[in-house]
């Protein structure tokens, strides 16, 4: 039995087919999951993926945080369940409150897109356990809200626990506090990133294939509970 994994599309989500592609690759059945609905249909774990939902309007990812299907993934999350937040999804996470701190505009208000090295600072996630600890791995970023902020003692706490699992390494592109690209919640089931690793699970057509690792440490960290089913 594969993994199902879900992908929300919201109104401006941009990269919906590209993260159920990602999935698709990493052997599981990639599941639509519409932003009006709050029947998960099942899934083992969800991918909140990136775009500019409800146009970012008010700020980022603030609107889609009330939408009915968050409802269930809020609710799903606490009980264990994979989610991973891309860009926008990251924004999301935040603003639903499964992963602390905030995204603002990037330092020198300039839209990023790059191919950017982040170093796995954390491989023991439910998204990370496909990677080695401290490798550098090659992902494309696109966005404007993309610098990481919170309180010192958040910040610190983060740190202390372990929680950052992604790191700018070869320069820090927005201004992000103590160049944090990624981020876990307590008990590493849910993961937020700002870079794309579903625009990179191919050679032929991104930087690298190495985002793919995340879909599959998914997968992996599903295969106990499918086994039992």
């Amino acid at each position: 039995m594969s993994a199902r994994i879900g992908v929300i599309t919201f109104p401006g989500t941009l990269d919906d087919g590209d993260a159920a592609r990602a999935a698709r690759y990493a052997d599981a059945e990639a599941v639509p999951l519409w932003h009006a609905d709050e029947d998960l249909k099942g899934v083992d774990a969800v991918v909140v993926p990136g775009g500019f939902s409800y146009g970012d309007y008010l700020r980022a990812g603030v609107i889609a945080r009330f939408a009915p299907v968050m409802s269930s993934v809020i609710e799903a999350a606490h009980k264990g369940m994979p989610v991973l937040g891309i860009c926008n999804g990251f924004q999301i996470l935040c603003e639903a409150g499964l992963l602390p701190g905030a995204m603002i505009r990037n330092a020198g208000l300039h839209f990023i897109c790059r191919d950017q090295w982040l170093r796995v600072e954390n491989n023991d996630t439910a998204w990370t356990t496909r990677y080695e600890k401290d490798a550098e791995i090659l992902i494309p970023m696109k966005n404007i809200d993309g610098c990481f902020v919170a309180e010192q003692a958040t910040l610190d706490e983060l740190e202390g626990e372990g929680r950052v699992v992604f790191r700018y390494v070869g320069g820090n592109p927005n201004g992000s506090r103590n160049d944090i690209a990624g981020i876990r919640s307590e008990n590493g089931r849910v993961v937020g990133l700002m870079p794309h690793p579903e625009h990179a699970i191919d050679a032929l057509t991104g930087p690298s294939d190495d985002g793919l690792g995340m879909f599959y440490s998914a997968v992996d960290a599903l295969s106990v509970s499918l086994a039992a089913r």
